[in-house]
């Protein structure tokens, strides 16, 4: 029987451009024997944006659409037609390098204590150029809490990349699925994931996130004061709840 990743992709207006890209990206990767990937390409709203622009041939796609509510509800949504025993994330501006799901694969197959994986990243920059994502720990275990710690004490800093995240379906869908925020949903998710459960970093980049005008962390409205306190605060009292539960 064929194992499943299942790759899900959020896709709104501004970042339908780009989707061949990750779709490219996808195709590209080379799976270890007995696996293989299914992608969850979720419209964020009822808009028909997905219309020709999804191969039509290729089985492994599963395309859908909801009312609109962000990223967050998007994954979400998308989660209930998953088939793998893996969740991959992959924005839709952003791609996969070459590897990256068979690293994920290797970890999360050779370590069943482990959870969830991330790995390196390189901005990809407008002009074609990548540079280093800064803030990443060695290669290896991740112990529980240590995200949260990292994240409290840099001013809301993560020490590995969310856009990277690889996680067993089973934890995911125990924490809900994403948190139902306009804004660091997957920053919300990562932190709950490594409250109950270590990870993995793996050194090796595993992705090409894109810098873009039109990204939504660039918009001013992503750091508006209030809002980004109101983010924070509920993200960290999640994790804290989820910790104190547990103890």
């Amino acid at each position: 029987m064929t194992r499943v990743v299942s790759v899900i992709t959020p896709v709104h207006w501004p970042s339908l451009g780009y989707l061949a890209g990750a779709y490219e990206s996808l195709v590209g990767q080379e799976m270890p024997d007995g696996w293989d990937w299914q992608w969850l390409v979720q419209e964020d709203g009822q808009d028909a944006l997905l219309v020709d622009q999804l191969p039509e041939m290729d089985p492994r796609i599963s395309p859908g659409s909801g009312r609109p509510g962000g990223p967050g509800v998007a994954r979400t949504l998308a989660l209930s037609r998953a088939e793998g025993e893996l969740i991959k994330v992959l924005d839709a501006d952003d791609q996969l390098t070459p590897g990256a799901l068979a690293r994920d694969i290797a970890v999360l197959t050779g370590e069943p204590g482990v959870g969830w994986t991330t790995a390196g990243a390189l901005d990809l920059l407008p002009d074609g150029s990548t540079e280093q994502w800064p803030q990443n720990p060695p290669e290896g275990l991740i112990n529980p809490g240590d995200v949260l710690a990292f994240w409290q004490a840099n001013d809301y800093g993560l020490p590995v990349h969310p856009a990277t995240l690889c996680i067993r379906t089973e934890l995911l869908l125990a924490l809900g699925g994403w948190m139902a925020l306009p804004a660091s949903e997957d920053t919300g998710l990562l932190l709950a994931a490594n409250t109950i459960s270590p990870g993995w970093f793996i050194a090796e980049p595993g992705l090409l996130y894109r810098k873009w005008p039109g990204q939504m962390t660039s918009q001013a409205t992503h750091r508006e004061p209030a809002e980004h306190t109101a983010r924070m605060r509920v993200v960290e009292a999640r994790a804290h709840a989820i910790r104190d539960l547990l103890t």
